[in-house]
């Protein structure tokens, strides 16, 4: 297959959105044996149109689709992996040993991603030099010292919203370059600093929106 530059393609927001659907869909057909993919029969799946997913397609990978067949299932996946760091691991601590971060401590599919969770922190006495999950606890105070000498990239926040704010002040002084964020509060930030909010109240609030207007029109 021709290769081409797919820098020259610019993968919005949104198609990175999507690249995680499409890899669990690839690596299910990879596992049926299915070898080559086509446009049409991604777009059908997921009721996308053609253009999108070819759109999408050529934005990440190093070689064109074969004409009248499609893409290699293979390839496709390798490069969608690239583009989205899961062959490098970022290091990423966690703020806020609850009931929710203590989940997260214990998921162990992150680093499938490229995710990998090395330290936490909390402001209780008590949890601070434990460990869990395999993962050291130290106070909260030390955010800032411990991300700036271990050159920390992601924060997580999962403390509650009144604390969420001066958690992530810490977090960027030690020079954290992205947050995800569990706290239910819009977070002020430098224009240099990623926040992906994962906001489970205003989740939960189009659930409820969309359940009142499918019985209203029913």
């Amino acid at each position: 297959m021709e290769e081409h530059n797919r820098e020259n393609h610019i993968l919005s927001t949104q198609a990175i959105k999507r690249m995680p659907y499409y890899l669990q869909y690839l690596k299910k057909l990879a596992g049926e044996g299915i070898e080559i993919v086509s446009a049409p029969s991604i777009a059908a799946h997921f009721n996308f149109t053609e253009i999108q997913v070819r759109k999408d397609f050529s934005a990440v990978s190093t070689t064109k689709g074969k004409p009248k067949s499609g893409f290699t299932v293979k390839e496709l996946i390798y490069d969608m992996e690239s583009i989205l760091g899961y062959h490098s691991v970022n290091q990423a601590v966690l703020v806020g040993v609850g009931q929710l971060g203590r989940a997260l401590l214990s998921y162990r599919g992150f680093e499938n991603y490229g995710l990998k969770i090395v330290v936490a922190f909390d402001q209780d006495p008590e949890t601070a030099g434990s460990k869990i999950a395999g993962v050291n606890v130290f106070a909260s105070e030390k955010i800032s010292d411990l991300c700036r000498r271990m050159n920390i990239p992601i924060g997580i926040i999962t403390v509650p919203e009144t604390a969420a704010q001066t958690v992530c002040d810490q977090l960027i002084a030690g020079g954290v370059k992205a947050i995800w964020n569990f706290a239910p509060v819009h977070l002020s930030v430098p224009q240099n600093i990623l926040v992906q909010n994962e906001n489970m109240a205003a989740s939960l609030a189009l659930l409820s929106k969309h359940l009142e207007e499918k019985i209203v029109s029913e």
